[in-house]
């Protein structure tokens, strides 16, 4: 019920996503992952996996690394439609390539690829230690996961100032840009409820990772984990 959730959620807001993600986060959210590509340098990936890629903005970003290739996955085709517009528009397609795919059945042989990535897309996996274990298994060995997601702040009084921004306002101007009374509604809850910091590391650590690492930015709002295979 969830995933079919999910998707027809994500079908609904897909023409308006990119420009909801860049307004509600003042544009930051570009910089999360370019900031958050850049953990993958120095392992050189040629072979990229992008899972719950959505409109494609991390596929798109992963490009940065000159990589043979990157492919997207995601369970909503009204997404994928517009991340190939996006992908054709910046002369990518020989590159990058987006197809159908759930976190937990991705449907690549075991050792496919050098690195996996999820951009704000491992909260609405269905069951996230097995998104994560797919990950893994289709790495090959010394392969790198990067996961980029929400976190919550702790410091005061930025961690109040997130949360009423993220409870009260952020929901409305989703609403009303959106036209989706559910969707940022939807977006404040798997947040709040998303395991984060060492709760999270002990998640990739249970899969399977090895040397499981994170960064926080922005004052605690967004994190990057990693972990090798």
């Amino acid at each position: 019920m969830q995933k079919q959730y999910v998707r027809s959620l994500f079908d609904s807001i897909a023409r308006r996503y990119d420009l909801l993600n860049h307004l509600l986060s003042g544009g930051i959210d570009l910089y999360w992952r370019r900031r958050a590509i850049e953990h993958l340098r120095d392992l050189h990936p040629s072979r990229i996996l992008d899972v719950a890629t959505g409109t494609a903005d991390f596929a798109v970003a992963a490009t940065r690394l000159r990589p043979s290739m990157v492919v997207g996955v995601d369970i909503s085709e009204e997404m994928l439609g517009q991340g190939r517009k996006k992908i054709t528009a910046k002369g990518l397609d020989a590159v990058v390539t987006l197809q159908w795919g759930e976190a937990e059945r991705l449907p690549f042989e075991d050792g496919t690829f050098d690195a996996a990535i999820v951009a704000f897309g491992a909260r609405n996996f269905e069951h996230l230690a097995a998104g994560l274990a797919e990950m893994r298994r289709v790495l090959r060995p010394g392969g790198r996961i990067l996961v980029l997601e929400f976190s919550r702040p702790d410091g005061v009084p930025f961690r109040q100032i997130f949360f009423f921004y993220f409870r009260h306002v952020l929901p409305v101007i989703g609403r009303i840009v959106s036209r989706n009374k559910e969707a940022y509604a939807y977006l404040h809850d798997t947040v709040m409820a998303f395991p984060e910091g060492k709760e999270f590391l002990s998640i990739l650590t249970g899969v399977g990772f090895a040397s499981p690492a994170a960064e926080r930015m922005t004052f605690g709002i967004a994190s990057i984990y990693k972990g090798t295979k």
